[in-house]
């Protein structure tokens, strides 16, 4: 009988210590999954923050083509195109999503992208005198470097500089070949020039 009541006994506490093993195993667990999915966590937020900053360097994107496409057709003496372009730059900078740039960034991609806009308008409204579109380009060519140096670009881009044009102050412009195309004399002097850098 005392074998029983013993037997009994040892049963209970085996049973009882079993129990809080398991409680104690599912604590654990418990906070190891807690602490997975806390990191799995982390790591997405990670990634959402590596895909917006993306997501802003691609936004600019359209708004380079439209400057470059200004470029090229100043370069070839085409004050229509010129003109074609920098309506298409304009729309692309009204199309542009701004909402994914970090609010530190955005009044200063405000400020640059408006100054770039009315140079385009500029442009635009000188259809026809290709000197003045050449003059709103430099201005132009300014706030796209700017644009460039805060928000980057996924394009390989060359900084050129002609020092004959208005007296080397601001003869500067973007380009996407390494061949100097000069959109301030076009074919007058097509390779005035050189590059400063190699951008990206």
């Amino acid at each position: 009988m005392k074998k029983l009541i013993l037997s009994s006994l040892l049963l209970v506490v085996v049973l009882i210590s079993c129990n809080q093993k398991n409680k104690q195993e599912q604590k654990v667990n418990t906070t190891e999954e807690t602490e997975v999915k806390a990191e799995e966590t982390e790591a997405a937020d990670e990634i959402t923050e590596v895909s917006d900053a993306v997501k802003a360097s691609v936004a600019t994107e359209a708004i380079i083509n439209g400057y470059l496409k200004i470029k090229n057709a100043l370069a070839n003496d085409k004050s229509k195109e010129a003109t074609t372009a920098a309506t298409d730059f304009v729309n692309a900078v009204l199309a542009t999503n701004s909402e994914k740039i970090d609010s530190k960034l955005i009044d200063k991609y405000k400020t640059i992208t408006e100054s770039a806009k009315k140079q385009a308008d500029l442009i635009v409204s000188n259809d026809g005198k290709i000197a003045a579109q050449r003059t709103h380009f430099a201005v132009l060519s300014k706030d796209i470097t700017n644009l460039i140096a805060a928000f980057g670009t996924d394009k390989k881009l060359y900084q050129d500089y002609c020092p004959m044009y208005n007296e080397g102050k601001n003869g500067y412009w973007i380009s996407e070949i390494k061949e100097i195309r000069n959109p301030y004399y076009g074919s007058e002097m097509l390779s005035c020039g050189g590059m400063i850098k190699e951008i990206q």
